[in-house]
């Protein structure tokens, strides 16, 4: 595809993205709605060929040597295609916050003066990897009232090409404009140059990806950006708490999945609770195959006081699979997207 075609195959994303962003915003609650209800059906009738279509992404990135932890952001399970599912009718299910007028003050005039929620038009969202993005970005914008243009990784083009049909006969069924999502359909990274530099069509774009796609498009975009940069996650367990949802919460934040950006890479506890609660989530790292990265304080409680020698303390003698070792100066701040965990013991809160 020349450039030529490009601009023009942008230029039309645009127009017809801004047109149907009017039909959006006129549209009803219920008929909004009943376009998400409809997708979530669509996506549970489709798990067959949606998996068809996610097997060819998977065989590529396979083939290309990409890492297991971006292999499996790819992955289209029948769990996954169900949580985007529920997603939908979760969506449905909540109030509709436009035409909703916060922050109302009379003024001395006797006028009142509020702020009104509003669709804001046009979004293009530019992301990475996963496919199931394409419908967490196009079910948020039917529920907002909005049209958006959708640039997925091209290491994901036959699945978000196939949700996005999906989409798009949501749409259709429920009576909106089927041009209120669209997906960028080729893989020419000239597109991402000239969508953010469209504000007569584009209201904001959303980078979500990796530190270089963020700067690439805070520094080239004529048009407002939703940004975040670099960073992880990490999990605090303070003193007091309760150690059984604390547990719970932990192990879920790490081990639920171990791919996406949202896991858990560090885990913080006060030292109040540490030598109660250490022990506990440690046992469950251990079962799970996840290697403890820890501070010297954790390493006591845990039974490695040094590099070379563990301490007998029965952590180590009732959990023989785990894997503890002294954490480094940068394992505080590394994204592993792994079954890896960096565990530090603090003061507390402060």
């Amino acid at each position: 595809m020349n450039a030529l075609s490009i601009t023009e195959q942008v230029q039309s994303l645009g127009s017809c993205a801004k047109a149907a962003s009017v039909g959006m915003a006129r549209a009803d609650t219920a008929t909004r709605n009943r376009a998400l209800r409809r997708l979530a059906a669509l996506l549970r009738d489709n798990v067959a060929s949606l998996q068809r279509d996610n097997a060819s992404d998977l065989s590529r990135a396979e083939a290309a040597g990409l890492p297991a932890p971006m292999v499996d952001r790819l992955r289209l399970t029948p769990k996954v295609l169900e949580t985007c599912a529920q997603g939908c009718e979760q969506l449905a299910a909540m109030p509709d916050v436009i035409g909703e007028v916060i922050g109302l003050r009379q003024q001395p005039s006797g006028i009142r003066v509020g702020q009104m929620r509003v669709p804001i038009g046009v979004f293009a969202m530019i992301y990475e990897s996963r496919p199931n993005v394409t419908i967490e970005a196009a079910s948020l914008s039917i529920k907002s009232g909005n049209a958006c243009i959708l640039r997925g990784g091209s290491e994901a083009i036959d699945s978000n090409k196939a949700l996005a049909r999906l989409v798009q006969q949501a749409l259709t069924e429920a009576g909106l404009p089927a041009d209120a999502v669209q997906l960028v359909q080729t893989t020419d990274r000239e597109v991402v140059g000239q969508l953010i530099t469209l504000p007569q069509f584009i209201d904001v774009v959303i980078p979500r990806g990796g530190k270089g796609l963020i700067e690439r498009i805070s520094r080239d975009a004529r048009v407002p950006v939703i940004k975040h940069l670099d960073g992880n996650c990490h999990v605090y367990v303070d003193d007091p708490c309760d150690l059984e949802m604390a547990l719970a919460v932990v192990d879920n934040a790490k081990t639920q999945k171990y791919s996406p950006c949202n896991a858990a890479e560090g885990l913080l506890v006060a030292q109040g609770v540490a030598a109660a609660f250490l022990p506990r989530i440690g046992a469950v790292f251990a079962a799970k195959g996840v290697e403890m990265r820890g501070c010297p304080k954790t390493l006591e409680i845990l039974g490695q006081k040094s590099h070379s020698s563990p301490v007998d303390n029965g952590f180590l003698a009732m959990n023989p699979g785990a894997v503890v070792v002294p954490a480094q100066d940068s394992d505080w701040s590394e994204e592993y997207l792994a079954p890896i965990i960096s565990i530090k013991v603090v003061a507390g809160l402060d």
